[in-house]
C-alpha cells in the first residue's frame, strides 16, 4: 500500500475518530451504525433503476460506489467491509418482498433504534456526532468500525498510529472534542 493511500485513509478516519474517543461511544457505534446502514439500504432497495435490461436498486448502486472507494482507500479493510455489506444488502433486498407494513416497521425501528444507540454513545462522549460537522462522515462510520476491528486484532497498526497522530495534532478541530470554537 502506498503512503499516499495510508494518509488518505488515515485522514478520513482521523476526523471521525476525533469525535469518538470514549470506549462506550465506540461500543454503541458497533450496534448503531450497522443497524442504520441496514435501514438505509432497506429504504434504497425500494428505488430501482433500469440498467442493462434489469432493475438495479439504488442500494446496490450506492454500495458498489462505496465499496470501490473503500477498497481504493485500503484493499484489506475495504474488502472486509464489502464482504460484510453484501449479506446486509441481501437481507434488505429480501425484506422488500415481504408485506410493506412489516418492511416499513423493521426499517423505522432499525433507523430510530440505531440513532438512539448512537446518540447515547455521544452522551458518554460529551460531544455531537461527527456528521454534524461534515455530513460525509456518515460514509466513514462503517469503514472506521471495520478498521477498529483490525486494530484490535493487531492488524494495520500503521494506519492506527497515523490516525492517532492526526487526532493528537487536532485534525478534527476544536469542535471534535466538544470544545467551543474560537471566534475571531
Amino acid at each position: 500500500m502506498s503512503t499516499q493511500n495510508v494518509s488518505r485513509l488515515a485522514r478520513s478516519m482521523a476526523f471521525y475518530s476525533a469525535y469518538h474517543r470514549h470506549p462506550h461511544n465506540r461500543l454503541t457505534h458497533y450496534f448503531g451504525v450497522p443497524v442504520i446502514v441496514f435501514a438505509v439500504m432497506l429504504g434504497l432497495s425500494y428505488v430501482t433503476l433500469p440498467l442493462g435490461g434489469a432493475n438495479i436498486s439504488l442500494a446496490l448502486l450506492l454500495m458498489a460506489v462505496l465499496a470501490a472507494y473503500y477498497v481504493y482507500l485500503d484493499p484489506m479493510i475495504g474488502g472486509t467491509l464489502t464482504a460484510i455489506a453484501i449479506p446486509v444488502l441481501m437481507l434488505a433486498d429480501h425484506l422488500t418482498t415481504q408485506p410493506p407494513v412489516l418492511a416499513a416497521t423493521v426499517g423505522i425501528v432499525a433507523f430510530v433504534g440505531g440513532w438512539a444507540v448512537q446518540l447515547l454513545g455521544h452522551k458518554f462522549e460529551g460531544n455531537r456526532p461527527a456528521l454534524t460537522a461534515n455530513l460525509l462522515q456518515i460514509f466513514v462510520a462503517p469503514l472506521f468500525l471495520v478498521a477498529e476491528a483490525y486494530f484490535a486484532l493487531g492488524l494495520r497498526k500503521d494506519v492506527e498510529a497515523e490516525v492517532e497522530r492526526l487526532v493528537a495534532d487536532g485534525v478534527g478541530g476544536p469542535g471534535a472534542l466538544g470544545l467551543k470554537m474560537q471566534q475571531g
